[in-house]
């Protein structure tokens, strides 16, 4: 088996590495959204709290994090949830965010480096 066939196997066929074959320009495209998403410090350390967290987490947890403004904190969530990275859900005043594992090991098969078969 080749070593994008064992890496499609193991993230569920989702993308191939780039250091297997170049991206096609729609996944290329999909891929710098998401780089583009974390490519601020406060997303990808929003990203970083919410994936750790090891369960869904309030938007009233995550502002204590930071020094900025709660609409502030909103609007970077969005855009993590633009990008596909988290979804959440509106539960009376308060809104709750989780991690799609899916995207994230998207991710990183996207940037993985192949191991040589044996």
């Amino acid at each position: 088996m080749s070593n994008q066939a064992v890496l499609e196997q193991r993230s569920g066929g989702c993308c191939t590495p780039i250091m297997v074959a170049p991206l096609d320009p729609a996944a290329a495209a999909d891929g710098s959204a998401v780089f583009k998403a974390l490519s601020d410090p406060i997303r990808l350390r929003l990203m970083s709290i919410i994936a750790s967290a090891g369960k869904e987490v309030c938007v009233c947890d995550l502002t204590g994090y930071f020094d900025v403004s709660a609409p502030t904190i909103s609007h970077h969530l969005r855009v993590l949830r633009e990008a596909g990275l988290v979804d959440c859900e509106r539960r009376g005043t308060w809104v709750y965010y989780w991690p799609l594992p899916e995207r994230l090991t998207w991710l990183s098969t996207l940037v993985s480096v192949p191991t040589a078969t044996v």
